[in-house]
């Protein structure tokens, strides 16, 4: 997909921290509203009902400015996420530097930070990581759901899966934690084994989230489906029409026997600090974000006993 034309403006906040309602729980911190990615997917193009945005989702980004953080020692052994409803190293960061701004606030802040991306640009950072990883608990995420290429171009103007793989392993030989974080799981056509393959001897952690679908972006991928893999159009409409969550809980069940086939950890909702042997990542299941939702990273979530869920 080639990136958009994105308009951009400035704007002030009061607070660049805000409490988060990811499963992760802790502060969520996003220097950018909108994102150039422009995924189909995106569930944070929902943010538009907020900022008063009338341009497509990924067209648009605005740039926040923020009072320095006066107290960042305030979030010692707290979970800070930076990127959960935009990429905080997307393009324009190299122009504006947010997120390195961030980081550089919160670097002797013994924070538990947690950096979710679909960039390589954060190797320019990679000194500032070096530091922060001194002074408090630092793990960097990529979003990796396929390794075709053709199928990630259809979903997004990210940069190439082998990019966000070779700064994984940058990262990774750093002796920073990293995280695999295979999101979302397409029914039919993401696949688990491979990507777990491909980076189990350069990340500590593999997290697992399902493709859920709901308002407007609901409508592109189903007809993406009907259009490109017609052929998966029953099992879509079983899964997002009909409810039923056959499919995730045997991918469940998938997941847990392929971590004890190659002597990982498997955990339900929680995501441990410790690092992993190389090649031994530990996998968490977080499928079925509404059940984990709210939950602090606890273990816990609220199990649906029916094979019945909405999306």
């Amino acid at each position: 997909m080639k990136q958009p034309e994105i308009k951009t403006a400035l704007i002030d906040t009061k607070n660049i921290m805000t409490k988060s309602n990811t499963p992760l729980g802790g502060y969520s911190v996003n220097p950018y509203v909108g994102c150039p990615h422009a995924c189909k997917y995106c569930y944070a193009s929902f943010m538009k009902r907020f900022t008063g945005h009338t341009e497509e989702w990924g067209t648009f980004m605005d740039v926040k400015t923020w009072p320095k953080i006066k107290n960042p020692r305030k979030y010692e052994g707290q979970k800070v996420i930076i990127g959960t409803v935009t990429d905080g190293y997307n393009p324009l960061e190299e122009t504006y530097g947010n997120t390195r701004r961030i980081l550089e606030e919160l670097k002797e802040s013994g924070a538990d930070i947690t950096i979710c991306t679909k960039s390589d640009l954060v190797l320019r950072d990679l000194d500032l990581l070096r530091e922060i990883d001194r002074h408090n608990r630092l793990t960097v995420s990529w979003s990796v759901n396929t390794l075709d290429e053709t199928f990630k171009d259809d979903m997004d103007a990210a940069v190439s899966i082998e990019r966000r793989l070779a700064a994984m392993k940058q990262v990774y030989d750093a002796g920073i934690r990293t995280i695999c974080f295979i999101s979302p799981v397409f029914p039919g056509l993401t696949d688990i084994e491979a990507i777990f393959e491909r980076a189990r001897n350069q990340c500590d952690l593999i997290w697992l989230e399902n493709l859920n679908l709901r308002g407007g972006f609901k409508k592109t991928i189903m007809d993406y489906i009907a259009e490109k893999h017609p052929d998966l159009i029953p099992q879509y409409d079983e899964i997002y029409n009909k409810k039923n969550r056959s499919y995730f809980a045997a991918l469940e069940k998938k997941a847990e026997e392929m971590a004890l086939n190659n002597g990982c950890r498997f955990v339900d909702n929680e995501t441990p600090y410790e690092r992993a042997p190389k090649g031994h990542p530990t996998i968490v299941n977080y499928f079925y974000h509404e059940e984990v939702k709210g939950s602090n990273n606890t273990g816990r979530r609220n199990r649906k006993v029916s094979q019945i869920t909405s999306d």
